[in-house]
């Protein structure tokens, strides 16, 4: 008597059914006896995990059981797998065990546990309310059931937080652009951290500017320079008759009438368009955003130059008080770096004839 039978061929004695009949509930005495097996190596704990898989994985390929009986088995497949941290193969063994039965409460519970681990909310939503539809008293799915509204409620909120971000730092990359203003890469950030500008209700750019005193590297820091404010306001307020003089200023050469501003002319690597959009949103709730829509990229492709800051040695420029921060910046050699950064020196100062012969540069 022949074990197996050619495709579509049926048995054609009594004797052959009687066989095959016994073939069958041989097998289906061994699934059902792994099937145990199984769920006593569960209780013996983590080290027999891959045990109770095995004889899961086992018995369902005796395929003797029927739908229900094998959605059991996968839906416990899918609880060990859980508790193995295999979310993926735990939710696909769980939707098998759905797809045999509807009903299974067990494997419902199962797929919403694999599918919020996995951060899948909407499944895991879809299959929590199929199993209270089931089962209205489960304190279990009701449980996972606030968890998954809180987690998407989370998830809305820093969508949110993030597509703010971008709209801001979209507008500052814009309002750069209409400016024609270079940005390079941020130095001295020690000092500054993740500062950046910021793009007001009437479209001006409130800068936060750092000055650096040359001699001795100290600095100060101005948190809101408008770019329409002239930068005798401001030295005219931090140099007042009123305040006190700077602590390392042994000689007080460090005077209004003496003190003088510089930039750093033709330093640094102009950003492309795409990197300064990365720059402002360090430090914001879109920070990790890896791409960007299709939309976006053709916009951000459209600068994407590296273009160079300028040739030739550095070289220190000499700020004109009476201008505006804005006409500073837009200096054909001016490359802000992150921010804009001044050096001060002071022309009573002994320091002041080795800056101006070019001999002194900042520290790497």
């Amino acid at each position: 008597m022949a074990l197996w039978m050619e495709k579509s061929s049926e048995p054609q004695t009594e004797s052959e059914i009687a066989d095959l009949d016994a073939i069958t509930a041989l097998k289906e005495s061994t699934a059902v006896e792994l099937k145990e097996k199984g769920n006593q190596y569960v209780k013996m704990g983590k080290k027999h995990y891959s045990d109770a898989i095995d004889c899961y994985t086992r018995a369902i390929n005796q395929m003797v059981l029927s739908d229900s009986e094998n959605s059991i088995l996968f839906a416990n497949r899918a609880h060990v797998n859980l508790l193995l941290g295999n979310y993926r193969r735990a939710l696909m063994d769980a939707e098998e065990a759905i797809q045999l039965c509807p009903t299974n409460v067990k494997a419902l519970y199962r797929a919403v546990k694999a599918s919020l681990s996995l951060n899948l909310l909407a499944g895991a939503k879809s299959y929590c309310e199929k199993g209270l539809e089931l089962s209205p008293d489960s304190e279990e799915l009701k449980k996972l059931s606030k968890e998954i509204d809180l987690r998407k409620s989370e998830c809305e909120h820093h969508e949110a937080q993030v597509s703010e971000a971008v709209e801001a730092a979209k507008g500052l990359v814009s309002a750069i652009e209409d400016r024609g203003l270079k940005i390079g890469k941020a130095t001295f950030q020690e000092l500054t951290g993740l500062k950046k500008p910021v793009l007001d209700k009437d479209n001006i750019l409130h800068w936060p500017v750092l000055l650096l005193y040359a001699e001795v590297m100290s600095s100060d820091f101005i948190e809101d320079f408008c770019e329409t404010d002239m930068f005798s306001a401001h030295l005219d307020m931090m140099f007042s008759e009123s305040c006190p003089p700077l602590p390392w200023d042994k000689e007080n050469s460090y005077t209004r009438e003496a003190i003088e501003l510089y930039y750093e002319a033709a330093s640094g690597v102009r950003l492309s368009k795409k990197e300064i959009l990365r720059s402002f949103l360090e430090g914001t709730a879109g920070s990790h955003l890896e791409n960007f829509n299709d939309e976006e990229k053709d916009s951000l492709d459209c600068l994407d130059h590296g273009i160079a800051a300028g040739s030739g040695p550095s070289k220190w420029v000499k700020v004109n008080e009476k201008k505006t921060l804005h006409d500073v910046l837009k200096e054909p050699n001016f490359v802000i770096p992150g921010i804009p950064v001044f050096y001060v020196v002071s022309k009573s100062s002994s320091f002041y004839k080795e800056f101006r012969s070019g001999k002194w540069a900042p520290p790497p």
